[in-house]
């Protein structure tokens, strides 16, 4: 019987792999279905390290912005919605899908902002993921990705980070990409929570701050 429970979780997964290429295929490139693999791959390592749910975290990897909010006027149900409904129709059961709904619900870092009465061993797994792939060499290109996306503006010596915001302000105010290094990038290496994603962190966070230190000798007209 586990063989045959991890031989029907694996068609599980697999649908899910299918079902998110056809959703983000061509989403913006910085949350898009290539994002969910790379979070489904450190989840799946982190997981396999420091024990938890796998099919819980590998579903909750693979569908964590399904519909994220910003591309969706600020809908923070849809992508639950979404998901739920798709993981009924697989079958899974009730429990696993409502962890997976939760962790969907309170994973990402505008959720910081609010106190929280959800939490769970496989939420930190896949947030720690997510938050890796925020960071490092592929947070870099996805940050400018979205920022061109958004038409910010790279950077300007005249808009200073901004410090204590509200969640409406992180999620609706103006800045520049490289102010979202100071607002969100950086702060992200000191919030993971498990020792995995803080060993994982630790390089990534390192390059985005040789890469600050490169831009602006460059942006000073040094060589």
């Amino acid at each position: 019987m586990k063989t045959e429970g991890r031989s029907l979780q694996t068609e599980v997964i697999e649908a899910t792999k299918s079902f998110v290429k056809k959703v983000l295929g061509n989403a913006e490139g910085g949350h898009d279905y290539w994002h969910a693999i790379r979070v489904l791959n450190m989840a799946s390592e982190i997981c396999n390290e420091e024990g938890g749910n796998m099919f819980v975290v590998q579903l909750s990897a693979l569908l964590h912005d399904i519909a994220d909010s910003k591309f969706h006027n600020g809908n923070e149900e849809k992508g639950p919605e979404i998901a739920n409904n798709f993981l009924q129709k697989q079958s899974v059961n009730v429990s696993d899908i409502n962890h997976v709904i939760n962790i969907i619900r309170h994973i990402s870092f505008s959720k910081s902002f609010e106190k929280s009465t959800f939490k769970s061993h496989e939420l930190d797994i896949v947030r720690d993921a997510d938050m890796l792939d925020a960071i490092g060499a592929i947070g870099i290109a996805r940050t400018f990705n979205y920022g061109g996306h958004k038409g910010n503006a790279i950077y300007s010596p005249h808009i200073p980070p901004r410090k204590h915001m509200s969640k409406d302000e992180y999620k609706n105010g103006k800045s520049t990409t490289i102010n979202h290094f100071y607002e969100k990038l950086l702060l992200l290496k000191d919030r993971m929570k498990t020792e995995k994603g803080r060993e994982m962190a630790i390089g990534r966070h390192r390059f985005m701050e040789e890469y600050l230190n490169r831009f602006y000798k460059e942006w000073e007209g040094e060589k």
